[in-house]
């Protein structure tokens, strides 16, 4: 096997699997700091990254179905860049804070909850699925590009809308 290739088959296995990872770590870690008000805004800018990223996954697609490659990979790499913007103020937010639990009731607390939890586990699935798509467009195996971008991309997009839902249902709890 080519060590290249079985180089970034780890790199893509250790990032798939340490995000998550992280990320649950800092639900259970006890937080006892004071936190400015700078911190509490980032909540609204992760729905605001999110919906971003849902409106350049699409701008992504109809590109590429128009064939303007270009514009497709200028959208993707905006598409990623503001995924790793996301995670890290999710990363800084859930590390300083605790979590806000959800306050509605009835059947809308459990319309919540089936929405955050699919979401969850969708995220946690779509980091393995965005790295593996982007590997294959960057070492031009565009054959499996299309094959594998035909599952992420319906992933992140859902991902990215639910973000936000979950975002605007949990805000005023904040």
């Amino acid at each position: 096997m080519n060590t290249n290739l079985l180089f970034n088959k780890r790199v893509l296995l250790v990032v798939s699997v340490l995000i998550p990872l992280v990320v649950a770590i800092l639900y259970l870690i006890p937080k006892n700091f004071e936190v400015g008000e700078s911190i509490l805004i980032l909540p609204k800018l992760n729905a605001v990254i999110n919906g971003i990223t849902f409106l350049v996954l699409i701008g992504a697609f109809i590109s590429i179905l128009r064939r303007n490659v270009v514009l497709h990979k200028r959208l993707m790499l905006s598409a990623l860049i503001l995924s790793v913007l996301f995670l890290l103020s999710y990363v800084t937010y859930h590390s300083l804070t605790e979590s806000t639990p959800y306050g509605g009731i009835g059947v809308l607390r459990i319309v919540y909850f089936i929405i955050l939890i699919t979401h969850i586990l969708l995220a946690i699935a779509i980091v393995p699925l965005v790295l593996i798509t982007f590997s294959r467009a960057l070492s031009e195996k565009f054959d499996k590009h299309k094959r594998i971008a035909r599952i992420t991309l319906p992933i992140w997009l859902y991902v990215t809308l639910t973000g936000v839902v979950v975002y605007l249902m949990i805000s005023p709890y904040y």
